[in-house]
């Protein structure tokens, strides 16, 4: 039986991390498309060199079904629950599905990259730079680590390697975000 038509959007759906493959299967199975996005790790041991597949999201899939039933897909084994808001699901868009695709078609080297929002806190986890907090700023191929002074309310901009870049812990976040509320007076 199939649930899905092409009219219908595409969901990320949550499941048992390491059981992506076996999901994936089983949902296929039930006539539903999926999208498991995957790359190749090569592993190395002492004696020799193995390539393994891995999940480009961990933990995640895409299917597309109608969202207004989507009990065949909860009953799915290893499927934990469907990507939303307040228990309604919220579609992935299309162009990031297409795009999705184009890259697995593609055969061109993929591997998973930390996602960061353009104005979130980061720190510089290699260079000269290491270890220097402030906002990300990207524009077309320049990406600037902005450093503030809150209490003069200036800031100085440089240009980074993206790739040097890396999120702040959330911890690390929310105690920054305390410390400057109190400073606030907040």
């Amino acid at each position: 039986m199939t649930f899905a038509s092409s009219q219908h959007r595409w969901y990320a759906v949550q499941v048992k991390s390491r059981f992506e493959s076996v999901a994936a299967t089983l949902l296929q199975q039930k006539g539903f498309p999926v999208l498991y996005p995957t790359y190749v790790e090569h592993r190395r041991w002492n004696d020799r060199t193995k390539e393994i597949l891995r999940p480009l999201f961990p933990g995640y899939l895409f299917c597309q079904f109608d969202a207004r039933v989507r009990l065949p897909i909860l009953t799915t084994p290893h499927v934990m629950s469907v990507v939303g808001a307040a228990r309604i699901p919220v579609p992935v868009e299309d162009a990031e599905i297409t795009a999705l695709r184009e890259i697995q078609k593609s055969g061109q080297h993929v591997r998973p990259y930390p996602y960061f929002d353009i104005g979130q806190r980061v720190h510089i986890a290699s260079g000269p730079l290491q270890g220097v907090e402030g906002i990300l700023l990207c524009t077309k191929n320049e990406c600037r680590l902005v450093v503030s002074v809150t209490l003069l309310r200036r800031s100085v901009a440089v240009e980074v390697d993206r790739l040097a870049v890396a999120p702040l812990p959330f911890e690390h976040m929310q105690d920054r975000r305390l410390s400057t509320e109190a400073a606030a007076g907040h």
